[in-house]
């Protein structure tokens, strides 16, 4: 587990050829600080890192990385002051009726992991249609995690194992790790390569909690609104610098790389 405390980027754009993770998972921290030290509304900040986004999105793009999943809003966001809430969501609504068709013309699906009927009839059903016209793409999956918690994903899998159990249809000793991830949000997609997370702190905060077991961590102080290519082009050299093994020793993860 690592932190970036330097601006200095000793491996700046890193070749699409260098062992990239395939799938990328960000938490976007510091857009309300990084607001409040420009004297700014909050939502300003928030605004900021919509276009960090797209710079992203376009990165992953060009590296040919197959997954980018985005912690959007979680489940706790909804304890923040009322009109701030309801800033973020209108800014979800407004960035995904104007990025959806550009997302659809660069082939890339779109889809929403979480509760999200809690946003009302009107977002569910934006977010339905945009999923329904992107789901045949296949140059990136962006996902955004919205109304999300790793711990409800985890519950939730839960909860349909005991039903089918219940029914009869599953024999409780037949529950596996891989019966479980059949029901999690996120099944079908690869567990995440490396995990980001901006701002500062050094914790999940109940993102992906099943999916990133083995990932490589990745914290840097720098606020999300400043997360430009140059500090992802660091993020990725630090991932290509580390040996992944997976509880093999290094002399097997290495002969295993090789083969």
């Amino acid at each position: 587990m690592n932190s970036h405390r330097s601006s200095a980027n000793p491996a700046a754009d890193v070749p699409v050829d260098a062992g990239l993770p395939q799938h990328v998972a960000v938490i976007m921290d510091g857009n309300g600080r990084w607001a409040t030290q420009r004297h700014l509304p909050r939502i300003a900040g928030h605004s900021k890192g919509v276009e960090r986004v797209r710079g992203l999105v376009r990165a992953c793009g060009d590296k040919s990385i197959s997954f980018l999943t985005l912690f959007a809003f979680s489940s706790e966001n909804w304890r923040r002051p009322k009109r701030e809430v309801g800033s973020l969501i209108e800014l979800f609504i407004n960035a995904l009726d104007e990025e959806i068709t550009k997302l659809h013309q660069n082939n890339i699906r779109f889809r929403v992991v979480g509760d999200i009927e809690r946003f009302g009839p009107k977002v569910a059903g934006r977010i339905h249609k945009a999923q329904e016209m992107t789901r045949d793409n296949s140059s990136l999956v962006l996902t955004i995690a919205a109304n999300y918690g790793g711990r409800w994903d985890i519950a939730q899998a839960c909860a349909e194992l005991a039903r089918r159990v219940r029914e009869g249809e599953m024999d409780p000793t037949a529950i596996t790790p891989e019966s479980v991830e059949t029901y999690l949000s996120m099944r079908g997609t690869p567990d995440p390569d490396l995990f980001i997370r901006t701002g500062g702190e050094q914790r999940v905060s109940n993102f992906l909690l099943w999916q990133l077991a083995y990932a490589e961590l990745y914290f840097t102080p720098v606020l999300w609104p400043d997360f430009d290519l140059a500090q992802f082009d660091l993020a990725l050299a630090s991932y290509v610098s580390r040996q992944r093994r997976f509880g093999l020793t290094g002399e097997q993860a290495e002969a295993a790389r090789r083969a």
